[in-house]
């Protein structure tokens, strides 16, 4: 973070003043928060809130990390986006709006999916990685690309009524495998929309995160490195616990395997990939499903019917067994969890996934039928 160049604009002193006022930030600390990078991985519940309030700090350059759409049921808890927003990607909402919050932070949107691929290329260029996702696989990908970077890693994670916050990798303190050594099997990591959230909860602890990153920033206060911040909302209870560095996990110099979360565990569900699926509807041999909400089905879709997931797990029998059937969403895991709950009691031969769901099918560039004025 350079800020030997850095100045303020009189607007910016003006912005800034109940920072500049602290003694422990000063005029100092908030050109060091000008200066400063930080990424955030997912513009969901707790990205919201970490964006939010990094972008009315000061954070010069902020990056928004996300490949997914605003749906319906984001908004009762992620308070960045509005109902006119259904359906657009969120990372370009989300600079959108944050631009128009504070318009002295420069934004750079990664509209995709974080994979061992990429993840080198897009962290060296940040001072502060944080983590929204929700699940294990990146967060196991995050913290082994932040050793390699040498990058300190801001965790939160949100269960119903629970949270967790703490800092990996940060001045030579632990990692997270350091608390997790081994990704769990997929089964046991379950998301919000399998569990459910309080919706006030991603706030309290995006909030806690975005108070680590500035307190790094600036190098005030004391970083929760080397602790797990446990918080209870239910009974209003904190509970901090230390997590020791073990020496096997602080010299990561490669990538592993990381899997995708919510597919493992339907490895055995059949895949058709968007070109045959073409194919196959030109000469009318499939029977296509769209389970996505209307308000994405009513956006663009292929060729098919549509009955969203919910409607289509409760009556089965929608579902014909006389012909082959390929289950569409927006990614190609939504529509595998449906197969698998369709295939629980009744084993079907005839129920293929479309291969990384309709946005697969828009990268191949294959027609959809779009109300897209």
């Amino acid at each position: 973070m350079k800020v030997s160049s850095m100045i303020l604009s009189d607007v910016e002193i003006k912005r800034y003043s109940r920072h500049i006022i602290l003694s422990e930030i000063g005029m100092d600390g908030q050109l060091k928060l000008k200066a400063a990078k930080v990424l955030v991985i997912g513009a969901g519940g707790l990205g919201c809130p970490v964006l939010q309030y990094i972008t009315a700090a000061g954070v010069g350059t902020i990056g928004i990390c996300d490949f997914d759409f605003v749906e319906e049921s984001n908004l009762q808890r992620q308070i960045l986006f509005a109902t006119s927003d259904i359906g657009r990607p969120k990372a370009i909402v989300a600079a959108e709006k944050l631009k128009n919050q504070n318009p002295y932070v420069s934004f750079i949107i990664h509209n995709k999916i974080l994979t061992k691929e990429n993840v080198l290329n897009i962290f060296e260029n940040y001072d502060i990685i944080v983590d929204g996702s929700d699940n294990f696989p990146t967060r196991f990908l995050i913290n082994d690309a932040c050793v390699i970077l040498k990058k300190p890693y801001v965790f939160g994670a949100i269960y119903k009524f629970d949270g967790q916050v703490a800092v990996f990798n940060y001045k030579g303190g632990p990692t997270y495998r350091c608390m997790i050594p081994e990704q769990p099997k997929s089964t046991e990591a379950l998301s919000c929309s399998a569990t459910g959230v309080i919706g006030v909860l991603p706030g309290i602890i995006g909030s806690y995160q975005a108070c680590e990153v500035i307190k790094m920033i600036t190098g005030i206060g004391t970083v929760l490195s080397g602790k797990l911040l446990l918080i209870d909302t239910l009974r209003m209870e904190n509970n901090l616990i230390s997590i020791n560095r073990s020496e096997n996990f602080i010299d990561i110099t490669e990538l592993g395997e990381y899997g995708e979360f919510c597919i493992e565990q339907f490895s055995n569900i059949k895949q058709i990939s968007p070109l045959e699926l073409f194919k196959q509807l030109e000469n009318e041999n499939i029977y296509a499903i769209d389970i996505r909400e209307p308000e994405f089905y009513n956006y663009y879709h292929i060729k098919s019917a549509h009955i969203p997931m919910s409607i289509l797990l409760e009556n089965p029998d929608l579902v014909p067994d006389n012909q082959s059937v390929v289950i569409i969403c927006e990614k190609g895991i939504k529509s595998r969890y449906a197969i698998e709950q369709l295939t629980r009691e009744k084993r079907r031969e005839n129920i293929f996934n479309l291969e990384g769901g309709i946005q697969a099918w828009i990268n191949e560039n294959l027609p959809i039928i779009s109300n897209n004025p």
